[in-house]
């Protein structure tokens, strides 16, 4: 399920980033931001989801993460992230893409959710995430 042209897109806000005790991992809520308000919900590792909420609550630590270091990075070359894409769904994996502007052009690179995530919440203006309509009929 590649996105192409036809792929319909949502906006998503982050909803919550919940640890049920004693899970190994934490589980990530994105809602759509419009009607009809579907949830999309997937599980990320409990290091994933700490770097979710320090970026969520602007939390910067002694020595940076390796989110904050990017982020600075990206910042100093005056490099922002558009969005994140969700993308698709291959063998219960979610998969997305960051859309990049940089004094060189727009380009995607790969990502986690989970990393794209944090570091769209690591922007100055945080990112706009987008997830492909499909995934929805998917959960």
């Amino acid at each position: 399920m590649a996105p192409d042209n036809s792929t319909v897109f949502r906006v998503a806000d982050l909803s919550s980033v919940v640890v049920n005790l004693p899970d190994t991992h934490a589980l990530v809520q994105l809602s759509e931001a419009e009607a009809p308000f579907r949830t999309l919900e997937f599980p990320i590792a409990l290091t994933d989801a700490a770097a979710i909420m320090h970026a969520k609550e602007s939390t910067v630590g002694i020595r940076p993460s390796t989110h904050e270091l990017l982020a600075e990075i990206m910042n100093q070359s005056h490099t922002e992230i558009i969005a994140l894409r969700i993308t698709d769904r291959m063998d219960g994996t979610l998969h997305g893409e960051l859309d990049v502007m940089s004094a060189r052009g727009r380009f995607t690179v790969q990502c986690r959710p989970s990393d794209g995530l944090t570091l769209c919440l690591r922007q100055t203006v945080p990112a706009p995430i987008l997830i492909n309509a499909e995934l929805f009929e998917l959960t």
